[in-house]
């Protein structure tokens, strides 16, 4: 099977396609690495195997031409790539919408025109909105806060429509909050870590009540692999980690890793449109494709401080752009 991962440098699709080279992911046998290399992109991600091993286009997913020539001969297009940053977004939406909305069109183009067996669209549960209690399933209506949220939900929508329209094979997965090695340094967990390292306050929103449900990278990509292998045209399947914790909670865990106490905490406003809480309910993905997450937090979160601890040659100069 030849695959087209889009975003294949950043966090997520780095580790996807490092997990096909060693030989995890089996039925993969090639891999085309489309990638911008924007700031979040960078092919410090792979070590000299793994390049020699891809075939890497630096390219824009909203150049349909490039989408077009690299998903020629491609089995399967898994789209890994995006504008994540909430923060971000709401400074400014536009390159949100055009990556996450157009991009993802451009990729689904490709799909119909290049008669690709099957479209994955990897995207997250922020596209549900902000919940209370209990978890979201598959069928809960979207209802995003943020314009990052709002691009990937229109992403799926997109996604969706070429599945009911054009009979595109396509899957859709949406994970909660990643965590793991290669992670920009603008995202909670590499940040709290990169700045208890510079011996820096840690940045928590509002009173850090804020409700997140932590997933180890390498756990989403194997709900992402299963739901390739296993998975059925049309369908979506939450993948989740199962660790839910109060942002002042994570925070209390890596303080408590590198020796600090609470004066280590800058408490800051609250962001705007801040979701106070996500959680999916993936008994659907553990019932349909076979996932369960295998790497409980206390162990994923030491293994990520330590990589961090002896990485600061590839996070202090990404610390420098923020």
């Amino acid at each position: 099977m030849r695959a087209l991962i889009a975003g294949g440098a950043g966090f997520i699709g780095s580790n996807f396609v490092r997990r096909v080279v060693d030989g995890t992911f089996k039925n993969i046998d090639s891999i085309v690495v489309l990638d911008k290399l924007t700031y979040a992109g960078s092919l410090e991600n792979f070590t000299p195997k793994v390049l020699n091993e891809i075939e890497f286009v630096q390219g824009d997913i909203c150049d349909v031409d490039i989408v077009q020539k690299s998903s020629k001969r491609c089995d399967v297009i898994i789209n890994f790539a995006a504008e994540s940053h909430v923060d971000r977004s709401i400074q400014s939406s536009s390159e949100f919408v055009k990556t996450n909305v157009l991009g993802t069109d451009s990729l689904l183009q490709a799909s119909l025109q290049n008669h690709i067996r099957t479209f994955v669209q990897v995207s997250t549960d922020e596209v549900y909105g902000s919940i209370s209690n209990g978890s979201w399933d598959e069928d809960e209506p979207l209802l995003p806060n943020s314009s990052y949220s709002a691009t990937k939900a229109s992403a799926d929508l997109v996604a969706r429509s070429y599945f009911k329209t054009h009979g595109v094979d396509v899957r859709i997965t949406r994970c909660s909050n990643n965590y793991g090695p290669y992670q920009y340094p603008e995202k909670v967990i590499p940040l709290f870590i990169t700045n208890l390292l510079q011996e820096k306050q840690i940045p928590i929103y509002g009173d850090g009540g804020n409700v997140r449900d932590w997933l180890h990278v390498d756990d989403h990509c194997m709900g992402i692999y299963k739901a390739l292998e296993s998975g059925h045209p049309g369908e979506i399947y939450n993948i989740g980690g199962g660790r839910e914790l109060r942002n002042i909670e994570l925070a209390r865990i890596i303080l408590e890793m590198f020796g600090k106490d609470e004066s280590f905490i800058d408490w800051v406003p609250d962001r705007l449109g801040h979701d106070l809480r996500y959680s999916v309910n993936f008994q659907k993905a553990r019932d349909s494709i076979g996932y369960s997450p295998q790497i409980p937090f206390e162990t994923g979160i030491k293994e990520v401080v330590d990589w961090y601890r002896e990485s600061s040659n590839w996070w202090k100069p990404r610390k420098k752009l923020n």
